[in-house]
């Protein structure tokens, strides 16, 4: 394992990982002023979600083929590189094809700095210092939708949707930075991850996880990808409340991943991820079918991250048990399923929103999660000691 303090070794991992996530989340509160700015409608600036999610998953091929030669840190340093690369283009886009592109470019990034975050976990760092590490790198995703969405609505509406992209720009720069400076040489992925994706899919639980997965965040991103856009279609709140209204969600979601442990070994993990996920498809079509206030539809929203924390914190700790010896092609799996469903998400949520409102969409979403829940019946539970809170309390990805 690498020498020095054990934070001057995560914290390149975990900037890496905020930047990832700053790189995604940006749209979130200004698609409406980018479609306004650009001529386009919201559901066509939407589908910026699926070029760059379909970018990293392409990219992510082939980088598992290379970044164990290359090393954790000069991964970092590409993926920052591209991710500001595509940040500042995205700020100068001068139409919706060029900001596509932009997309495209950032999604690169995000597939370089989310392997190599994670995979510095496994490099980093000793068995018993594993999950503390891993603990930060994932939460880390969740200072986006914290710190980072807010101040992009701030600026926004304050000056330009532009200039927003100066934030996850300093992001990315940051993580070259703190590559360049802090992490140590070297520092591969795990060699487990290669290959892993045929192991998973080719065992029945196993595959029923990944699927259900898949489902389940597809249908999460729709909703946080088009989140902005209804708070702010339905109740003309700026960019900035808008951000506010987001982060406070995030808290929610934040809270929840804290505390789900606590039902572990009191109830079953298959009906809690299933229950859940009925909760979650319930309140999505809720709250975007009755909207008497911005506070209600707030409280709602809630409610809605609480539920998806405890799917999501479950969920994990249940697909690290499906594979005994193989923790990393599990993780692999769920990065893949993340990726897709991100990108599943929103070409499916657009073309809901293209054909009708946000109303039908939340049954749309209701009926996924309803799928989502279903597919989990079919994963085998092999919970042990040892094995139940392996795997840290899962954020946002």
């Amino acid at each position: 394992m690498s020498g020095g303090g054990r934070g001057r070794r995560v914290l390149p991992l975990v900037i890496a990982t905020a930047a990832t996530q700053s790189s995604i989340v940006v749209l979130v509160p200004i698609v409406v002023a980018v479609g306004r700015d650009l001529g386009a409608s919201v559901s066509a600036v939407g589908q910026a979600r699926t070029v760059l999610a379909g970018s990293a998953v392409l990219a992510t091929i082939a980088i598992a083929r290379v970044i164990d030669r290359a090393g954790v840190r000069r991964v970092i340093v590409w993926g920052g590189s591209l991710a500001a690369a595509g940040a500042l283009a995205s700020g100068v886009s001068p139409s919706i094809p060029f900001f596509l592109a932009a997309q495209a470019l950032t999604g690169l990034g995000v597939a370089c700095l989310l392997s190599a975050g994670f995979a510095g976990v496994a490099s980093y760092f000793s068995e018993g210092e594993a999950a503390w590490a891993m603990g930060y790198v994932v939460a880390a995703q969740s200072l986006a939708w914290i710190i980072g969405n807010p101040l992009i609505g701030v600026i926004s509406e304050a000056a330009s949707w532009r200039l927003a992209y100066l934030v996850p720009g300093a992001f990315a720069a940051a993580a070259v930075a703190a590559a360049l400076v802090l992490a140590p040489p070297g520092g591969g992925a795990d060699p487990d991850r290669r290959g892993g994706l045929a192991a998973v899919l080719g065992n029945r639980s196993a595959r029923a996880w990944t699927v259900a997965e898949l489902v389940a965040y597809a249908a999460w991103t729709a909703e946080l990808t088009y989140a902005g856009a209804f708070y702010i279609e339905t109740y003309g709140v700026g960019e900035a409340t808008t951000g506010v209204l987001l982060a406070v969600g995030s808290l929610a979601f934040l809270v929840s991943t804290l505390n789900t442990r606590r039902l572990e070994g009191r109830v079953d993990r298959r009906v809690s991820i299933v229950i859940a996920a009925l909760a979650m498809g319930g309140l999505l079509a809720v709250m975007m079918n009755v909207t008497p206030s911005v506070w209600f539809t707030l409280g709602v929203f809630c409610l809605l991250a609480l539920s998806a924390g405890v799917r999501s914190t479950a969920s994990s700790s249940l697909g690290l048990t499906q594979m005994p010896g193989r923790a990393g092609s599990m993780m692999a799996a769920r990065t893949a399923a993340a990726q897709l469903g991100y990108m599943l998400g929103a070409a499916a949520g657009g073309a809901v929103l293209a054909l009708s409102d946000f109303g039908v969409l939340g049954f749309v979403l209701f009926a996924g999660l309803g799928a989502a829940a279903l597919l989990v019946m079919r994963v085998e539970d092999s919970r042990t000691p040892a094995s139940s809170g392996a795997l840290p309390a899962a954020v946002p990805d």
